[in-house]
């Protein structure tokens, strides 16, 4: 073997190492896995789902518990779509696999007006169906393949243009309660997913079949941050940290930190803005 070559096997290794230990550091802080669990893969045919099955499956072989993991692929009958790639490679690596089918893109077509992105639509319609899947085969736990990234990013996205402090948790329970969704590429890089999932030759799908762009706001978001990694290279890093690192009491939210009763010496009822003002209507402070 060449030199350039053995150097080359050896990063990919150093990298999958990392990955390993990423993955496996956000299962174990977030309990993302336990004994007995049926995790649903959603598989995409992008890099990150892909890099999200490949770890997974080597996690699982010295895992602490025992899980099974299934990957499922939806086919949204895109036009051109390559029905053929994700079958062929999931049986080439003798995973449990399942292909589903819904025809989501002429909804999207007919509902999204010409010029119009649709990934916000497809996105959704996209969720309801693996969510129904999962609900149907009883799969307790649904992986995504989000990463540290996407994480930073949607904070962003949902500060700047929602007034909120809030992102896309590791872990959450969906909305009618009965799902719990993972992520455990939480901890990882982008940059890391796109060096891996080149070095093992992933048949990457694209997913720009049905002509639709990433979402505005997002890719405001992604240069925004992209800008600030170049001038100040471990940002992202130290942002994605941050994010676990939260203080109640030094933001500005009653509901999550009691101020009304800071320093104060007896529960007696505190007046209301209403009888601040004097009668007068109050009014929020600070404008929408």
């Amino acid at each position: 073997m060449s030199a350039p070559r053995r150097k080359q096997e050896y990063e990919t290794n150093k990298l999958q190492k990392r990955l390993r230990h990423q993955v496996g550091q956000a299962i174990a802080d977030f309990g993302m896995i336990e004994e007995g669990d049926r995790v649903m893969v959603c598989l995409s045919g992008g890099k990150d789902s892909y890099t999200l099955l490949d770890v997974l499956l080597q996690l699982q072989k010295k895992a602490p518990v025992r899980f099974s993991l299934t990957a499922v692929n939806l086919d949204q009958k895109q036009p051109g779509f390559p029905e053929h790639v994700l079958p062929d490679y999931l049986r080439s690596i003798g995973a449990d696999f399942e292909i589903i089918e819904q025809d989501t893109y002429s909804v999207v077509k007919r509902v999204v007006p010409e010029g119009k992105t649709m990934c916000s639509l497809c996105s959704r319609l996209r969720r309801g169906a693996l969510y129904a899947h999962a609900a149907e085969q009883g799969y307790t736990k649904i992986a995504l393949g989000h990463h540290r990234d996407d994480l930073v990013a949607t904070f962003f996205l949902n500060l700047f243009f929602h007034a909120k402090l809030a992102g896309m948790p590791p872990k959450l329970l969906s909305d009618d309660g009965r799902h719990v969704v993972i992520r455990p590429l939480a901890y990882v890089r982008e940059d890391d997913i796109s060096r891996y999932a080149e070095a093992r030759g992933f048949p990457i799908i694209p997913c720009t079949l049905c002509g639709s762009q990433e979402n505005l706001q997002r890719k405001q978001v992604k240069r925004m941050l992209d800008a600030w990694e170049r001038e100040s290279p471990g940002r992202i890093e130290t942002l994605a940290r941050a994010m676990g690192d939260v203080r109640p009491s030094q933001l500005a939210d009653p509901r999550l930190f009691d101020f009304l009763s800071l320093g104060r010496s007896d529960a007696s009822p505190l007046p209301d803005a209403h009888a601040w003002l004097g009668g007068e209507i109050a009014e929020v402070a600070v404008s929408a």
